[in-house]
């Protein structure tokens, strides 16, 4: 198991509970993690729960939400101050839930979404592994197999702030359950 320590909100929401290993969540008034890039404005108050951790991990995820609005999200953070960080999960745009992963260097942020296919309804299930200084996010798909959805590159000291996330950049009241949150060991480097 990888080494914890203190578990803190960032930007509470207006409201949570946590009960029997389940965390409810409804979103504050436009709300969100975004820095610079292309839009020119940079927004840090989205609500994540941040524990701390030192060395690798794999952080296991399930959620579901009611999404409704454009941009409304919910997934899981990798913080290490506002200017790096990595936010993933679903993001709902053009009418769908998309897979969503924002990577943030330097101060700029950049964005990858990849199409669900599922009805809104649907729990995700992804994991977040870090190894040194890479992030892998996979996807577990309908058909039960992993997919990699990104790999990529986070300036990171030994210990960063890890947990879930939510926003609604364009209104408020998401509500999103995240039935399963499992911090463990980092899962195997192997890709393939």
């Amino acid at each position: 198991m990888p080494k914890t320590g203190s578990t803190k909100w960032h930007n509470p929401p207006p409201y949570h509970d946590s009960r029997n290993g389940v965390l409810h969540v409804r979103t504050g008034k436009d709300t969100d993690y975004w820095n610079n890039t292309f839009y020119g404005f940079l927004h840090d108050n989205g609500h994540f729960l941040g524990t701390e951790v030192s060395g690798d991990f794999t952080l296991l995820m399930t959620f579901s939400a009611d999404y409704q609005r454009l941009y409304d999200q919910a997934g899981a953070m990798v913080y290490v101050d506002p200017a790096t960080w990595l936010k993933c999960g679903v993001e709902f745009t053009d009418g769908a839930m998309q897979f969503s992963v924002v990577v943030t260097r330097n101060d700029q942020s950049d964005w990858s979404v990849m199409k669900l296919g599922v009805d809104v309804s649907t729990p995700v299930t992804f994991r977040l592994t870090r190894h040194v200084e890479a992030l892998r996010i996979d996807h577990l798909g309908e058909d039960g197999h992993w997919r990699l959805v990104r790999l990529c590159f986070l300036p990171m000291p030994e210990t960063v702030e890890v947990g879930p996330m939510t926003c609604s950049p364009a209104g408020e009241g998401l509500e999103v359950t995240f039935s399963r949150v499992e911090l463990g060991d980092a899962i195997s480097r192997d890709l393939h």
